[in-house]
């Protein structure tokens, strides 16, 4: 690995970026370059596209990053962390001489940045995280330097970046999902009680304890019975339960909450406290945003006052 320092208010290029300026004429009727591939911070270049990476130079500074014969474009991760301020364009250099002999590549990868149309060697090799970033530093501190202080945004990228990375589940919550996708129920709903035992204010538990509820109650094999059950037993608060998970598990939560609720001034105190559980744990699973747990809750509230 060299790195090659960079200071200075000054850009002073070790290469020679001339020839890229005016790219060889294409036939008549040919059409013209073709752009860069990606439109966000991350890009691809090559021979007959890199004057518009000189272009973008003046706004953005640019990292060129030269890669091939069997080693991979490592920053594409890294630079998108800067939001914006700076581009990285990868350069496959087995296939584009041109931009290899300009930038005087001998060996891959060979990072180089690009300010204000001029080039800037900063290393070959790999870099640690703390190495490179104090590189980049230095890359928009020199840009700045020369009034290249522009961004992009970076939700113009076309898929190009580095996807998000997703946050890990608490332990808990990482083994009910693990539970709930092998299908065991009971197991699942130990995990997410232990993390509200351990966090009575973790919503996300609450809402899954009340889902993984709910798939644990219900077995499609007997739906028609339990319908069955229900009609022929209107005033039966086990049956009426049944009736309205499977219509919650439908997507039909506004006919669970009519089901319920029609059922509760008929009920006596532990039948209306089983219900009402019943309702809480709906409201958990559709979410307080939705409209029909707040036409519900209303209606149980007077029910219940």
């Amino acid at each position: 690995m060299t790195n090659t320092p960079i200071s200075g208010a000054n850009i002073r290029g070790a290469v020679d970026l001339s020839s890229l300026v005016r790219p060889a004429a294409t036939a008549p009727g040919a059409a013209g370059s073709p752009a860069p591939t990606g439109g966000g911070v991350v890009r691809s270049s090559t021979d007959s596209t890199f004057t518009q990476v000189l272009e973008l130079s003046s706004t953005v500074p640019v990292i060129v990053e030269f890669y091939g014969q069997g080693v991979e474009a490592a920053l594409t991760t890294f630079v998108p962390q800067y939001g914006g301020r700076l581009v990285l364009v990868t350069v496959d250099a087995t296939t584009n001489p041109q931009l290899a002999q300009a930038f005087q590549v001998q060996q891959v990868p060979t990072v180089a940045a690009v300010v204000g149309g001029r080039p800037v060697q900063l290393f070959t090799g790999t870099l640690t995280d703390p190495e490179l970033r104090e590189v980049m530093d230095q890359v928009l501190q020199l840009a700045a330097q020369n009034n290249v202080t522009g961004s992009i945004p970076v939700d113009t990228d076309a898929g190009v970046d580095a996807e998000p990375v997703e946050e890990p589940l608490p332990p808990h919550h990482q083994e009910a999902y693990d539970a709930i996708a092998i299908g065991d129920f009971a197991t699942a709903i130990r995990e997410y009680e232990t993390a509200i035992v351990q966090n009575p204010r973790d919503s996300l538990a609450v809402a899954g304890l009340a889902q993984v509820s709910l798939l644990a109650r219900l077995d499609s094999t007997i739906a028609d019975t339990v319908r069955a059950a229900a009609a022929a037993a209107p005033d039966d608060v086990d049956a009426q339960l049944a009736v309205a998970d499977l219509d919650v598990s439908g997507g039909h939560l506004e006919d669970a909450f009519a089901r319920l609720l029609d059922l509760f001034p008929s009920l006596d105190a532990a039948g209306k406290n089983r219900v009402r559980a019943r309702i809480l744990d709906f409201f958990e699973i559709a979410g307080p945003d939705d409209e029909r747990v707040g036409a519900a809750r209303r209606r149980l509230t007077l029910l219940l006052y």
